[in-house]
């Protein structure tokens, strides 16, 4: 699988990057048959959370075998200093690992929210001071994520982000002049870009969920290779996270391993042909518990 290097970091990262969300529902058992098919496909990258379900838990007992073949980044949601310390020294526990090779403020999609994590900041700045993680950055599901994105590198220098990346978001104006503003300040200072959602379809509505995302994802094969190169052909972005649903990963991870680029006019058509349907956010009213 190609890989490119994910901005200061220095990591050639996979163009695939595991989502560990994917091992939401599993036991240590049940993970090991994903976790090492994602490995040998050449996937050397793993994004995990502890608000992943059971994700942790499960995949944690196989890392230190591997730990040499994989960056490891993990997440924080929390809002306040002495919870967002516990979540981290948890993380580690359940990961079996002594450092994180990233470390994010997880879920950050408007100025407001920025500003809730600030204690959160505080842990994730002095965990790389401590080494507990070497480098440090931020995620976001929705809208507002890229101008919350743009202000987090200006206000803590973060090593990487990572937004939402699929056609129908690209065809918001609004939401891909700001994407495209952050991915120029990421370029300017060599942050790395990752993306998310890029086998993203549409919203789930009143249809009951069949598959482990909380929006519904393509199904066929050439919708979920399009999505793939939609975003790994967006200029800037250097890998995309696999859904949490684990067969669309494995397809997805299949079509990353024969990643072909599309050209800027291919990219503009895709969107322009996916601007007719329903964006999956915002995710207030839109998004929808597959387990419900």
């Amino acid at each position: 699988m190609e890989t490119r290097r994910l901005g200061r970091t220095g990591h050639h990262s996979s163009v695939a990057i595991l989502g560990g969300a994917a091992f939401a529902t599993d036991s240590p058992e049940t993970a090991e048959p994903f976790l090492a098919a994602a490995l040998a496909a050449g996937i050397n990258h793993l994004d995990i959370a502890p608000g992943y379900g059971l994700a942790e838990r499960a995949v944690g007992p196989h890392l230190p075998a591997v730990r040499d073949r994989l960056f490891i980044a993990g997440k924080t949601g929390e809002t306040e200093r002495d919870r967002a310390r516990e979540r981290l020294d948890k993380t580690l526990t359940r990961l079996q690992i002594d450092q994180l090779d990233l470390y994010q403020a997880h879920g950050v999609t408007s100025i407001d929210e920025l500003d809730r994590r600030a204690e959160a900041f505080e842990v994730i700045l002095d965990a790389r001071e401590q080494g507990l993680t070497r480098f440090i950055g931020i995620t976001g599901h929705d809208l507002g994520a890229p101008r919350a994105h743009l202000e987090a590198i200006r206000r803590y220098d973060v090593d990487t982000v990572m937004l939402p990346v699929y056609p129908r978001v690209w065809a918001d104006p609004v939401y891909r002049a700001d994407a495209e503003v952050l991915l120029e300040e990421c370029a300017a200072r060599n942050v790395g870009v990752m993306a998310i959602k890029a086998v993203a379809w549409r919203p789930w509505g009143d249809r009951r969920p069949d598959a482990m995302t909380w929006y519904e994802p393509h199904r066929t094969d050439e919708g979920i290779e399009l999505g793939v190169r939609f975003a790994l052909s967006t200029p800037g972005i250097h890998a995309f996270c696999t859904p949490s649903d684990p067969e669309t990963a494995r397809r997805a991870i299949g079509a990353a391993a024969h990643f072909a680029p599309i050209s800027d006019d291919e990219r503009t058509a895709v969107a322009e042909d996916a601007g007719g349907d329903e964006s999956i956010f915002p995710l207030a009213g839109k998004a929808v518990s597959p387990w419900r």
